[in-house]
């Protein structure tokens, strides 16, 4: 039996089912036969997503607490966090969403969790952004040194449900995520400028695109996501969801522009300036991954950009 597969008729909650990776588990959830409850802060503005839609202000203390209640998941992934787009910078609502967040829908999911379901109680996703100014082979294990108020906030949840995981409570995760791409993407991100601009004839400007990064496809963390679910392996704690191999913006930049058909002229490198806080990470080691599911990320860029592009 498939991963998928073990999703038919299980009551499963997603926070977060309105945003971009959070959407796509829904509808992965949707697809399999899962009975589906999306929390959204708004139900009149969550447009597609699937499910039964449950409203959730995730900024207030208890709203997730009282949604689990409400729904008795068997398991619940976590897609919420602030801190991705650029303009969010109040650090109280990082520190809300990202940490103070994880221990509540720990404490919820342990009080209501269901003894019939075998895989995790709480499915959560971290960010690459946690490793910080750590170097060398970014195992789980590293020494986290993050730089910047997401990275901070969000290892603080990532080491909250880590912490309720090793009482025996429940059986948590954190996905560490790293550079995902994809339909569905809001607009001024790399992929949706570059697919944008075969509408266009000017220049494009970018920057000099030197960092490098480890850039998955949606698809395939969504797959990650619900592979890890199913596991029956108590307090996993933070496992890398990446590909294990990097490339550089510049190099996703060419290989976009190949598969798009833009003319390599038009790209401008250097003329936007890089952003202060952008991380520079080495290679993501994914043994974990491989180890606990027997797969890793595979899909190639050309493979990940031709599918976002039939997809926009």
């Amino acid at each position: 039996m498939t991963a998928r597969e073990q999703y038919r008729g299980r009551r499963v909650l997603v926070f977060g089912a309105s945003g971009f990776i959070g959407r796509a588990v829904a509808r992965a959830l949707a697809d399999a036969g899962a009975e589906l409850f999306s929390a959204v802060r708004r139900a009149g503005g969550a447009r597609e997503v699937p499910g039964v839609l449950t409203e959730a202000d995730l900024r207030g203390k208890g709203a997730a607490a009282e949604s689990i209640r409400q729904v008795r998941p068997e398991v619940t992934f976590n897609l919420a966090g602030y801190g991705i787009n650029p303009r969010e910078t109040d650090p109280e609502q990082a520190q809300r969403l990202n940490h103070d967040l994880l221990s509540e829908l720990a404490g919820a999911c342990a009080a209501y969790r269901q003894a019939a379901w075998p895989g995790q109680h709480l499915v959560h996703t971290g960010s690459a952004a946690e490793y910080g100014a750590a170097r060398s082979d970014l195992a789980e294990d590293t020494e986290a040194l993050p730089t910047t108020l997401y990275g901070r906030t969000k290892l603080g949840g990532t080491l909250a449900l880590r912490s309720a995981s090793s009482t025996g409570a429940l059986r948590g995760a954190t996905a560490r995520l790293f550079t995902v791409y994809g339909p569905g993407e809001r607009a001024g991100r790399l992929l949706p400028t570059l697919i944008a601009a075969r509408e266009t004839r000017g220049e494009i400007p970018l920057t000099e695109g030197s960092q490098r990064r480890d850039f998955t496809y949606l698809d395939d963390v969504v797959e990650g996501l619900l592979r890890l679910g199913v596991l029956p392996d108590p307090g996993l704690g933070p496992v890398n969801l990446a590909t294990g191999k990097l490339e550089s913006v510049r190099g996703f930049v060419l290989r976009a522009a190949a598969v798009l058909g833009l003319d390599p002229e038009r790209l401008r490198f250097g003329a936007l300036p890089g952003r202060p806080a952008e991380m520079e990470h080495d290679p993501v080691n994914v043994g974990r991954m491989r180890a606990l599911c027997g797969w890793v990320p595979a899909t190639t860029l050309e493979a990940g950009i031709r599918q976002a592009l039939h997809a926009s």
